[in-house]
């Protein structure tokens, strides 16, 4: 869609783009949402891909995934050996509703930005108990858990010309055994609920996180495997304004996958399945 209300794209900002920020300006990386609606109260992008961020910087801490990242890049990744987490990359990207095209343009800080309950970066960053680090106009910078990020239905608490800048995922989730389950009402839609388990190697300890049914991430975390009814009672105690409705599913039905979902994460854990 043309954005007509548009007057100056900022093609080279300075290295710490936030403190070129002011009103009526947006951030543009991937672009596939930014144009896909009006924008009325846009004046000026900046453009964040001629800054060069490296996409992914895997190291002996974990891997740093630059918010410009694009999905083909992540999706194409392959992991060091040892980080038996690595496969929910793939997973995770293919659990956008979206095509090949969408892949090669969009980015995992904008699928995070945009802060809707079935962002599948949203999922499988909180899951990986990854920090975000954000850049503000005064030049600062301050670290977010990825669980505290996003506060409900695209909402999140990046403050006015605050920016995303790197998703940074410790080694020791990367090691991890992993399980997810992902329920749609049509074979490439839109995520009803999305839950990845993990566990860490030589233990029975369990993190479960679950999202798309969610308004916002929910993380449940055992130190050591819960029984059938214990899990069950934490996924009852999640509040009743937490879980979303939309064409793809009212809160009673999302609540009902994500017991059955949990649980079958949970047997397959204890089973020592897949990693």
């Amino acid at each position: 869609m043309d954005l007509n209300t548009i007057t100056e794209v900022i093609r080279r900002p300075s290295d710490h783009p936030s403190t070129d920020w002011r009103e009526g300006d947006a951030w543009l990386a991937g672009g596939t949402w930014l144009f896909s609606a009006e924008q009325p109260s846009l004046r000026r992008l900046i453009d964040l891909t001629a800054l060069r961020w490296d996409p992914l910087v895997p190291g002996d801490k974990g891997l740093e995934i630059g918010a410009t990242c694009t999905i083909r890049d992540l999706y194409a990744f392959a992991p060091p050996a040892g980080w038996t987490a690595g496969s929910l990359f793939g997973t995770s990207c293919e659990a956008f509703l979206s095509s090949f095209k969408v892949w090669n343009a969009a980015t995992v800080g904008g699928n995070i930005c945009m802060s809707l309950p079935a962002g599948p970066m949203i999922t499988l960053t909180v899951a990986l108990e990854a920090e975000y680090e954000l850049w503000a106009p005064d030049g600062s910078t301050r670290t977010v858990d990825a669980l505290d990020f996003v506060t409900g239905d695209h909402q999140n608490v990046l403050a006015p010309g605050e920016i995303l800048r790197r998703i940074d995922i410790p080694v020791r989730a990367l090691g991890k055994r992993t399980a997810h389950r992902r329920f749609t009402l049509t074979r490439l839609g839109r995520s009803t609920v999305f839950l990845i388990g993990t566990q860490t190697q030589g233990s029975d300890d369990l993190m479960l996180t679950v999202t798309a049914g969610t308004t916002r991430p929910v993380r449940m975390a055992f130190d050591s495997m819960p029984d059938a009814a214990t899990l069950q009672q934490s996924v009852d105690v999640i509040p009743a304004d937490v879980w979303f409705a939309d064409p793809n599913g009212t809160p009673d039905h999302r609540r009902h996958l994500t017991k059955h979902f949990a649980e079958e994460i949970r047997r397959e854990l204890m089973a020592g399945g897949r990693a």
